[in-house]
């Protein structure tokens, strides 16, 4: 999901980690489960997973997508996203670690970092951060 107009946000620990506790609350709220995420300057990305049989994970998107923007709207007076998002489903556990490596290296290949240990906007709500790397080739 990338912000509108591209504009670095997510450089910004606080507004990284307001969005970060909507995306975990509204996950918890509708039963689905954040297996990585990686906060980029402009845009995030999340692997996400229904953990129940009636798991919605659009709802889930449009829902974090409204309460973190309202959230950053209410502080900042801007809109925080761009309409629509890429997505694509995962259907294998090997390609899951597949997604979860590219996710966590994002930083590594942008230059953000020199190690991924050292770039603090990528986590998990599956996964410890030990976990997470282990998941680098």
């Amino acid at each position: 999901m990338c912000t509108l107009k591209r504009r670095v946000h997510f450089t910004d620990a606080s507004i990284v980690d307001a969005v970060r506790c909507e995306l975990l609350r509204t996950a918890n709220d509708y039963r689905v489960e954040i297996v990585a995420y990686c906060f980029m300057p402009d845009h995030v990305h999340v692997l996400i997973e229904g953990i129940a049989a009636d798991s919605d994970l659009l709802k889930f998107i449009r829902m974090f997508r409204q309460r973190s923007g309202r959230r950053f709207r209410k502080q900042f007076g801007r809109y925080l996203w761009q309409e629509g998002f890429f997505d694509r489903f995962v259907r294998s556990e090997e390609a899951t670690r597949t997604v979860v490596a590219y996710i966590v290296a994002n930083p590594l290949r942008a230059g953000l970092c020199s190690d991924v240990r050292d770039y603090p906007f990528v986590g998990s709500g599956r996964f410890t951060l030990g976990e997470l790397f282990d998941a680098l080739p």
